[in-house]
């Protein structure tokens, strides 16, 4: 689970900027928590991100998948870092950008953090926190490294150390070379972080067994999609159309038993799995009822764009209803062509099965503000961006406004700009343009 997250001169985040999943004080649903005692800590399992276009929303998501493709795919020789600083003031492009998590993995506390520009990791920091002491697994700066005692005397450690390119996180180089400190870190990044969303430009695998399309299909048909079961139709893997790099890197990332859904650009659906092995590449096809009992199958570009949004976070919704899950599932745009009562009714499906022994979370973005609502969400599970003078995001949640009850009718407040995070629209220029426009 995320507990925090920080960024720092990343994109339009030039000050530092904490996204908090840690519950405030405040007693509205808290059954929904998910409570980790040993830490006396209650865990947010749902935050969701408002506010206007280019506020820096999207940018936040960016910098989560940003630093989980740093972390699990890494960079080749020679390659500059694809980072991407706050470009409007000429100190921070010169500045590094800072990351840091602090995640809680099978029950216990890690704080990782890192430091880059496009040319080498200026910093990374691992720190393991038990309930009386914190443990420095290792602290690389200025081209140097320390670890802990215990790890100081193991030398194939430092020889992991100096195998590791300044372009390079000792993290993943480290877990590479089969050091297991480590992995639990890394495979957090690499199983548990899950993205979503038109603009992500990234597919995500899931566990796949048999019961996954039939609980697909159920859910299809209860949402009155009028598909009554998905079916996939094998084709070559070459068939697919996508970049050639990208197919190598599924070939290479989709591990045996899981299963990803990849969309083209003509509106098709195609799902690749690993079984024993081999990869089985099929295009998606949907089956519908007609009269006498009878079905005629249509090719998913055929269905409402609703319809194909839903099948592709499906599989999100799924893993996250699974009581074993340990998935933070992060969506852009999560109403995007969505009903926004089907939209609601994912989210309100997902807390009512949330209680304190949950390990998982969804983050998402939205624009829809039926879901601000203080009857399924707390406070504090509601962020706003906010693009300030300057071109530089504010973040911020409605937790950290004192005067909020819990009968303050947000959406009001936040429509009527009471609550920031709303465009700053110019009306009277966009009517002399019209009548620019018009003359």
């Amino acid at each position: 689970m995320i507990l925090r997250f920080s960024v720092q001169n990343w994109m339009s985040y030039r000050e530092k900027a904490t996204f908090s999943m840690l519950a405030g004080a405040e007693r509205q649903h808290s059954d929904h928590l998910a409570r980790v005692r040993k830490y006396k800590m209650r865990v947010l399992p749902v935050a969701v991100l408002y506010g206007g276009n280019a506020s820096g929303k999207t940018n936040l998501l960016a910098a989560l998948a940003f630093a989980r493709d740093l972390v699990v795919r890494g960079t080749r020789p020679e390659e500059r870092i694809p980072v991407q600083p706050f470009l409007l003031d000429a100190e921070s492009v010169r500045q590094p950008t800072r990351f840091s998590f602090e995640l809680l993995i099978d029950e216990t506390v890690f704080e990782y953090s890192f430091a880059v520009t496009a040319d080498e990791v200026v910093s990374e920091k691992l720190v393991k926190i038990t309930t009386t002491s914190e443990w420095t697994l290792f602290d690389r700066r200025a081209g140097k490294i320390i670890f802990m005692p215990r790890l100081e005397r193991d030398p194939f450690l430092h020889f992991a150390f100096r195998g590791t390119r300044d372009n390079e996180l000792f993290l993943t180089n480290s877990v590479a070379q089969k050091v297991e400190h480590f992995r639990p870190v890394s495979d957090w990044f690499r199983d548990s972080l899950r993205m979503g969303g038109p603009h992500t430009r990234r597919a995500d695998s899931f566990p796949h067994d048999d019961r996954l399309r039939r609980r697909i299909n159920e859910i299809l048909r209860r949402f009155d999609t009028g598909i009554e079961r998905l079916e996939s139709q094998e084709i070559p893997l070459e068939a697919i159309p996508m970049p050639e790099g990208e197919r190598d890197r599924l070939i290479n990332a989709l591990k045996d038993g899981y299963l990803v859904t990849l969309a083209g650009s003509n509106g098709q659906l195609f799902s690749v799995l690993r079984r024993d092995g081999r990869l089985q590449a099929a295009r998606l096809e949907a089956v519908h009822g007609i009269a006498d009992g009878e079905s005629t199958r249509f090719d998913i570009a055929m269905e409402s764009n609703g319809s194909r949004c839903l099948i592709e976070l499906l599989p999100f919704f799924i893993e996250l209803a699974d009581h074993d899950s340990r998935a933070v599932c992060v969506i852009d745009e999560l109403e995007s062509s969505l009903h926004p009562s089907l939209s609601r009714s994912l989210v309100e499906v997902l807390l009512a099965d949330c209680d304190e022994h949950s390990r998982i979370q969804l983050i998402f973005t939205t624009h829809d503000v039926q879901m601000m609502d203080q009857l399924l969400l707390r406070r504090d599970e509601m962020w706003v961006t906010e693009r300030l003078p300057g071109g530089a995001t504010r973040l911020y949640s409605f937790g950290d406004f004192e005067d909020l009850r819990v009968d303050t009718d947000l959406r009001r407040n936040y429509l009527n700009g009471k609550l920031g995070g709303v465009p700053n629209i110019d009306y009277s220029s966009l009517r002399v343009g019209s009548a620019v426009a018009a003359s």
